[in-house]
């Protein structure tokens, strides 16, 4: 049997761990988010914070790309 091609690039892989807890009525939330190819990372306290690390990363790795 043949093996698949991906279907998305790897470097375009992150890996997501988060944990939502609430407290009472407010929700506490609390994530990490890596670049697996570079090994970039950050902890965040806002699902926001991690959508504009995974955005401010692939425009980094483009614009390596496109320097080449």
């Amino acid at each position: 049997m043949a093996l698949s091609q991906p279907t998305l690039p790897t470097n375009h892989a992150f890996l997501i761990q988060f944990r939502a807890q609430i407290w009472e009525a407010l929700m506490a939330w609390d994530g990490r988010v890596e670049h697996v190819v570079s090994g970039r990372a950050m902890h965040s306290h806002a699902p926001e914070e991690l959508l504009t690390f995974t955005g401010d990363v692939l425009a980094y790795m483009q614009r390596q790309l496109d320097s080449r």
